[in-house]
């Protein structure tokens, strides 16, 4: 039987949740994460089949790297890797007493997602206000009846349909968030 395994698995900025419970699932399912490759591809190293629970942190500007993963470490948090920004940690649910996660209030994931957007979010918007936006309307404006012009006139008009796309998504999932913690 093979020992390792590769998935390419996508998630959104805002989707780091929905990240955790993947790979909780993978581990259930006999595959621990090692890595993960550019492109989204997740690597993973067969296991005993175990509930364990997975904890993403994004962090660009941290203390010292080697205090920042002892403190988790010192709560029982096993740290596993960087990757984009993100901290990946695990724990088993058998050492837990109850239900964990490395955020101990709503507050301090809503200050991750703000994180997130200061740091992800912006520079992609300045690119689109900058570059790709600039880019189609020349594009479009200059566009002939050459095969090449119509093919680059698609080209910007799938990255701009991509763009607002990926704005659109984070900034209903911020905002839901943000809403479902002042209800709760």
């Amino acid at each position: 039987m093979k020992q390792t395994k590769k998935q390419f698995k996508y998630f959104s900025l805002a989707q780091y949740k929905q990240e955790q419970d993947y790979l909780q699932k993978m581990h259930r399912n006999g595959w621990k994460l090692t890595h993960i490759s550019c492109l989204s591809v997740y690597h993973f190293e067969k296991c005993t089949p175990e509930d364990v629970v997975y904890q993403l942190d994004f962090q660009t500007e941290v203390m010292d790297q080697s205090e920042y993963i002892q403190m988790f470490q010192d709560c029982g948090w096993e740290y596993l890797l960087d990757c984009v920004g993100y901290s990946y940690f695990r724990k088993p649910v058998a050492e837990m007493d109850g239900p964990e996660e490395i955020f101990c209030d709503d507050e301090s994931r809503l200050d991750m997602m703000r994180r997130i957007y200061k740091k992800r979010m912006v520079p992609l918007i300045i690119m689109f206000f900058c570059c790709i936006v600039p880019q189609l309307l020349r594009t479009i404006a200059n566009a002939k009846e050459s095969s090449l012009d119509r093919s680059l006139s698609i080209l910007f008009v799938v990255a701009f349909m991509l763009y607002i796309v990926s704005f659109v998504t984070f900034g209903i999932q911020f905002f839901q968030y943000k809403r479902g913690i002042k209800r709760g």
